[in-house]
């Protein structure tokens, strides 16, 4: 049964973090270590900021975090992070992120998913235009030999989508959060050493 509230909720509240979604963040870093000192990097889709909270102490004072989503995100109070209010489809976001990082990131995070009505054609029409989104604007903020995170619901889609990126990195794999709810389908792709556009 889907509990809003659950344990992981609870503690994201006791914690300071601004959503149970920092959780998720955290292990894929202790276990695959995405994040380190003085990195830059772009976070998709970033509201409410518990993902951007997590990256923000995992680069430390010499790193930049930057975050864009179309709605306002409340900003932290680090100075090395900034949260833009845009549209990740939007023709030329990604020189608006650049500029706000001041260069290519070394990893683009995205934890977004598409707002769901319960109808299946336009969930999966939303979540197939968000991964377009994602694949046009990633390869125009990564580094050469960058990182990308992404989080992937269960569809035809998805599947496609990491057809489609794993010629472009080194390394690909998907892997599952123990953070996320109980009955969720989504995963997360980790694709290692960008090898450019």
């Amino acid at each position: 049964m889907y509990e809003r509230k659950d344990a992981f909720y609870r503690r994201a509240k006791r914690e300071g973090y601004r959503s149970r979604a920092a959780y998720k963040l955290e292990e894929l870093q202790r276990e695959h270590r995405l994040l380190r000192k003085g990195d830059r990097v772009a976070d998709l889709g970033c509201w409410p900021g518990g993902w951007m909270q997590v990256a923000v102490e995992a680069v430390g004072p010499a790193g930049r975090v930057v975050g864009i989503d179309l709605d306002e995100t409340e900003p932290l109070p680090n100075e090395n992070a900034l949260a833009l209010r845009g549209d990740l489809a939007e023709v030329g976001v990604y020189a608006r992120i650049l500029d706000a990082l001041g260069g290519p990131a070394d990893v683009v995070l995205c934890d977004a998913a598409p707002k769901l009505t319960g109808v299946r054609a336009t969930d999966r029409a939303r979540e197939e235009a968000l991964l377009e989104a994602l694949e046009a604007l990633a390869p125009k903020l990564l580094r050469v030999g960058g990182t990308f995170v992404a989080k992937l619901l269960e569809a035809p889609e998805a599947q496609a989508f990491v057809a489609r990126l794993r010629p472009r990195f080194g390394a690909v794999r998907i892997t599952k959060s123990k953070a996320t709810r109980k009955g969720s389908s989504e995963k997360y792709l980790i694709a290692r050493d960008f090898l450019g556009a």
